[in-house]
């Protein structure tokens, strides 16, 4: 580590302050706090002294998100050879969804990661580690059969719009990661539903059969999956979404850690749950007779509210608050399903639009609490008089 240490000095050497290159140093210095912890501290204001930075507290979020990414890329070959009817192994299903994903995942971080350089130059301030979750969640809640060019767009569209219209890492109101989904669904609308686009094409058959659990319902037709398979994830889907099992392993890390807000993720199931079961006793369509446990299962509903629900920047803060978000966030995904048979997924709508009123909820929350101590003083007036 030393001789790269060295090495990276050397190479910074042009681009230090007062030298020629110094308008371009934010480039350089990221891969530096990229490889190394950063070596400068606060110098002005209040600050805590704490040893999770911005950059560990990304790689914590990638590291919960491997399970059901590796599980996604396993599962896109699992679905192609099914389709096929071809005899496959474990590794010939894994080699196919890696031809499929990984690229998806290169140029989601090529495009990225090009325009946070070029903002960090232009604005002269450092490159903030917030794109390194966001450049493998939007590959992940995608269809695999996207165009690259269509990722690509995607999330431009969401690093121009959703994060550097904002003021960039820490200022966003929406999830960045799904505004690219909501980009690519609402301009390409062919491409992010129907019954060809979950599943892997094969050349040597006419039609696919890979039509989305929601989907079907949606269309008034019975599903034949069992609860075990919706569970562990042998189902057609985004990329990364299918498996809850392996999408709750990654929350257990986040809650574990302290990254993400259990009160969050347990709200948003609870409302999940709740709604899922009073459509359950009307019971009018296809949508509201699925058993509620099962739309717990089935989409983006566990991958939604456990990694995107959950982003620090775009969800309330306020400890009440984040219960009521939750809780609206679950709430809102099964409606939509049930009452929007054009989008039946309903977990990407009901995040961006909470992210929309997650200010205004945290903001009545804290002047609760200044209403009621302020009650609380003046009875103590009161008392005291």
């Amino acid at each position: 580590m030393k001789i790269l240490r060295e090495i990276i000095d050397k190479v910074k050497g042009p681009f230090q302050k007062g030298e020629k290159f110094e308008k371009f140093a934010p480039a350089v210095n990221a891969f530096d706090t990229f490889l190394f912890v950063p070596n400068h501290t606060t110098k002005y204001g209040s600050h805590i002294r704490d040893a999770v930075d911005l950059k560990r507290t990304m790689v914590t979020v990638i590291l919960a998100l491997l399970p059901a990414l590796i599980y996604g890329i396993y599962n896109t070959g699992y679905q192609y050879y099914y389709q096929t009817g071809e005899e496959f192994t474990f590794l010939d299903a894994f080699i196919h969804g890696s031809l499929k994903i990984i690229p998806m995942i290169i140029v989601s971080y090529v495009v990225g990661l090009t325009i946070e350089f070029g903002f960090a130059v232009y604005r002269g301030h450092e490159v903030n580690e917030g794109y390194l979750v966001t450049g493998l969640l939007i590959p992940m809640i995608m269809p695999v059969d996207i165009p690259l060019w269509m990722v690509g767009l995607s999330v431009a569209f969401a690093v121009f719009i959703a994060k550097e219209a904002f003021g960039g890492t820490g200022m966003n109101i929406l999830n960045p990661a799904l505004t690219a989904r909501a980009f690519a669904f609402f301009a390409y609308p062919t491409y992010m539903s129907g019954n060809k686009v979950w599943v892997s094409e094969a050349s040597n058959i006419d039609s696919i059969s890979g039509e989305t659990i929601l989907g079907s319902l949606a269309a008034g037709q019975q599903v034949d999956f069992s609860t075990s398979e919706m569970f562990f994830g042998s189902i057609p889907g985004s990329i990364a979404e299918t498996s809850t099992l392996w999408v709750l392993a990654g929350g257990l890390v986040l809650i574990l850690t302290g990254v993400g807000s259990w009160r969050i993720i347990l709200g948003g199931f609870l409302g999940a749950s709740i709604a899922g079961i009073l459509f359950n006793l009307w019971g009018l369509n296809e949508l509201m007779s699925f058993s509620w446990i099962n739309h717990l299962f089935v989409g983006g509903l566990a991958f939604g509210i456990i990694f995107m629900a959950t982003d620090p920047v775009s969800a309330a803060q306020t400890v009440k608050g984040k219960w009521i978000y939750g809780i609206l966030v679950g709430v809102f995904c099964i409606l939509i399903r049930v009452f929007n048979p054009a989008y039946p997924e309903g977990v990407m709508l009901a995040i961006l639009l909470m992210n929309v009123f997650a200010p205004t909820i945290d903001h009545y929350v804290v002047e609760k609490n200044i209403n009621r101590r302020k009650k609380r003083w003046a009875l103590n007036q009161i008392k005291t008089a």
